[in-house]
């Protein structure tokens, strides 16, 4: 891939964030002429704007006007709907629109393996990451799991591996990104605020393997109808994965197994119950993470040896602490009602569960029924409190505490907890409407669960 020449382009970056700012510094590291852009006022960018290089221009409060004559190139942060006036001005001018993971792409020497799906992606990442490393590879994890791409290719040779979470949002603006292995996890309904519709966003995350050929892959769910859709528009070898089929060719369990078949014949991984994270959930992102590996080489012994010591990521299925005992879990990567599910699912205990927050378009009915079979009692929060116990009270739940915040919501459940029970935050929403992102959510929670123990 020949990269960009950057050097003099005038190039607008909206959105001042970890993105944004990570490719206003790329960018002015080229020799381009940089201006940053938000819509909110400077004194609310926190001080992150001031460590950009002087030669970056900030224009905050107010999108400048884009036309062809004002700048040669926009790149665009993940956050920022495509409806917003820079991208729109754009778009309709025909001024190239980028995201950052098409610009680190095009820095980019190593092959990418590119995760993404609505559940499972962080963890995937990670565990993906970590069976590279054990099998001796210098690897880059990043993207959309928190460390922009942009800031750290260009440090990585031909013979290293980049691992990347890869988000719808980033998906919208790629023109030539193309992995090396692309894997899709999985379709739920989720950010329908943003994309619209469930098939717009799944057209979205599809394009992660439109740009593949036939010396490329894609690892795809043969047990999600419309993820094992996809392979009749992928040029890449496809690859599925399954946990209740026999595949012909692809990862599989068979007797409680994890099998690979690449074509070459069946070798055995290890069995299902050494997976050190629990779930069904994490069997498939285990299985994908096989593949993704399998494909590049990777031997079954390395694979096993990190699946049967790879401990999870933060805020999802964290055990926090017993306290009481009550065991505490942070979930609060469970951002959409079917994480919350698959998170419901893997607990036998009965659970006091907290959930709330900022809907994404999410339909509750699903959730609630999960929640009325699986919950003893429920905590909610957050904007979309009311639509949640409204759907609860639909299917008979009754059983629910109201809160405020997110310390009053853990000590009313710490309160209506008996010993023997489980503590779970998977709120089944964003983060947004009271904290910055999940991850602060999710220390909050931890940071009041261990004040308990005062």
């Amino acid at each position: 891939m020949e990269a960009l020449n950057l050097k003099n382009k005038r190039v607008l970056v909206v959105g001042i964030g970890k993105s944004g700012l990570a490719v206003a510094g790329f960018l002015a590291g080229k020799g381009a002429s940089v201006t940053i852009t938000d819509k909110k006022a400077r004194q609310d960018l926190g001080q992150a704007v001031n460590s950009l290089p002087k030669e970056v221009t900030v224009a905050a409060g107010a999108y400048p006007e884009v036309t062809p004559d004002s700048f040669d190139m926009v790149v665009t942060s993940p956050g920022v709907p495509l409806t917003e006036q820079p991208l729109r001005q754009a778009l309709e001018r025909k001024v190239p629109l980028l995201s950052e993971l098409e610009l680190a792409y095009r820095f980019a020497r190593s092959p990418i393996v590119a995760i993404t799906g609505t559940n499972g992606k962080t963890t995937t990442t990670t565990l993906t990451g970590e069976i590279f490393k054990a099998a001796g590879r210098r690897v880059l994890v990043g993207g959309n799991i928190g460390l922009p791409l942009v800031a750290e290719v260009e440090k990585y040779a031909r013979e290293d591996i980049i691992v990347a979470e890869v988000s719808s949002f980033q998906l919208e603006c790629i023109h030539r990104f193309k992995p090396k292995v692309s894997i899709i996890l999985n379709f739920t309904p989720d950010h329908l605020d943003r994309h619209g519709t469930f098939e717009n966003y799944i057209l979205a995350k599809a394009r992660i393997f439109e740009n593949q050929g036939p010396e490329d892959f894609a690892v795809l769910n043969f047990d999600d109808p419309k993820v094992a859709a996809c392979a009749e528009q992928v040029k890449a070898q496809v690859i599925f994965f399954s946990r209740r089929h026999k595949l012909e060719k692809g990862v599989y369990v068979r007797q409680d197994r994890i099998i690979i078949d690449l074509g070459q014949g069946s070798k055995d991984v290890c069995s299902v119950k050494d997976i050190f994270i629990r779930g069904n959930h994490n069997l498939e992102n285990a299985l994908a993470a096989t593949a993704a590996a399998a494909t590049l080489g990777v031997e079954p012994e390395v694979i096993a040896e990190v699946l049967r010591t790879f401990r999870g990521v933060p805020h999802r299925m964290e055990h926090v602490a017993e306290i009481d005992g009550v065991a505490y879990i942070n979930d609060s990567k469970g951002t959409n009602p079917d994480a919350a599910m698959k998170a419901l699912d893997s607990y036998d205990q009965p659970l006091v569960l907290i959930a709330g927050g900022r809907n994404k378009g999410s339909d509750f009915t699903a959730f609630a029924a999960k929640v009325r079979e699986k919950v003893r009692a429920l905590v909610v929060l957050g904007e979309c409190a009311d639509e949640i116990i409204e759907s609860m009270n639909k299917v008979g739940f009754s059983n629910i505490y109201r809160a405020h915040t997110l310390e009053e919501a853990v000590r009313k459940a710490a309160e209506v907890a008996n010993p023997g029970e489980i503590v779970l935050l998977s709120p089944a929403c964003a983060s947004w409407d009271m904290f910055k992102d999940f991850e602060q959510r999710g220390e909050k929670f931890k940071e009041v669960v261990l004040s308990l123990r005062r």
